[in-house]
């Protein structure tokens, strides 16, 4: 038998306390071998888990969470710029609340070639239902790009935005690391203004100039509150451009909204199209077709909102000749 086989062999038939004194002596003597070896073990263990697993666990949440707009004021708008004020909710089912740094975020039409705006997102405690308040004076990287954000609006029922941007984000004791952030948040539109209606209208002189006013109703289904200043609409009737009717200081709410209106109509042509012998409207009603001329604020033409209101046709009928009887009446 070899010499280390008879020394493990005596060992084993030591004592339990006289083997315990052996594995003390063994430790303190080689202590430092043992503390490096539980170190590399440590180390082997964490750094995977602080420098791989963490980023990705990290952003897997991100990716998993969703942002709900549910406020969104434009105001004070210029051709280059406009102050907004925004309210999101975030959605998160993950056991995780890291800190998210405040970030810049690109804004685009889900889809665009080219983001309209860059907004400053604060820092926020990411945990579900957690609100986050963005308000500043957003300068347009691309008035054209949010031309066609406005028009979108208009238009659609619904339209998406994608929100993209490389935020801090901290958990814990656990150190910072860096996500991205490319989440897509769906709001409702204007759907074409569906709705909208002249309730009522009164003409007040005969001849040229403003010679018509009254109300029109215009439902906002949305969560947008819209500042679009002075907004000029052109009437037609079968093709033929009557004249032209005023919102002035327009501001659209959500919910339904009620505006004063004036007009200037050509009310020669509108007489001699009812007074005709080929008059297609015997029962008075004629049917305009209400189309977006241009959105002035404080003597400035808005272009992205002119674009979006003349992308939109929309049609009323308007009895004139009740309204002929009204003020020959009031006469």
């Amino acid at each position: 038998m070899s010499e280390s086989k008879a020394q493990v062999t005596e060992t084993s038939m030591l004592p339990p306390a006289q083997r315990g004194g052996r594995v003390k002596t063994h430790f303190k003597r080689w202590w430092w071998v043992h503390l490096i070896i539980f170190i590399a073990v440590f180390l082997i263990i964490l750094l995977p888990v602080v420098y791989v697993a963490y980023p990705k666990i990290a952003q897997h949440d991100v990716n998993d969470s969703t942002l709900n707009i549910t406020s969104m004021t434009i105001s004070n708008p210029t051709p280059e710029s406009f102050s907004l004020k925004q309210t999101q909710v975030i959605g998160s089912h993950s056991s995780f609340h890291p800190k998210i740094y405040a970030f810049e975020a690109v804004v685009s039409l889900l889809g665009a070639a080219l983001p309209f705006a860059t907004v400053d997102v604060p820092s926020v405690k990411s945990k579900d239902g957690a609100e986050l308040v963005v308000e500043q004076i957003v300068d347009l990287s691309n008035a054209s790009a949010f031309g066609d954000f406005a028009t979108a609006v208009m238009l659609n029922e619904e339209i998406s935005l994608n929100i993209y941007g490389k935020p801090g984000l901290k958990e814990g004791g656990l150190p910072k690391t860096t996500v991205t952030y490319n989440q897509t948040a769906t709001m409702k539109g204007l759907n074409k203004l569906d709705g909208f209606n002249v309730t009522e209208f009164h003409i007040t002189k005969l001849g040229s100039g403003q010679n018509m006013n009254g109300t029109v109703f215009i439902p906002n289904p949305s969560v947008m509150t819209i500042s679009m200043g002075n907004v000029t609409l052109d009437l037609s009737v079968a093709g033929t451009l009557m004249g032209q009717s005023y919102l002035n200081d327009l501001t659209l709410r959500p919910g339904n909204n009620t505006f004063p209106m004036t007009s200037a109509i050509n009310q020669t042509s509108i007489l001699s199209l009812i007074s005709s012998k080929d008059n297609p409207y015997k029962d008075g009603l004629v049917p305009f077709v209400i189309t977006g001329n241009s959105s002035v604020y404080n003597g400035k033409e808005l272009p992205y909102f002119t674009e979006a209101l003349a992308a939109n046709n929309l049609t009323v009928h308007l009895n004139i000749t009740k309204a002929l009887n009204e003020f020959e009446t009031s006469l």
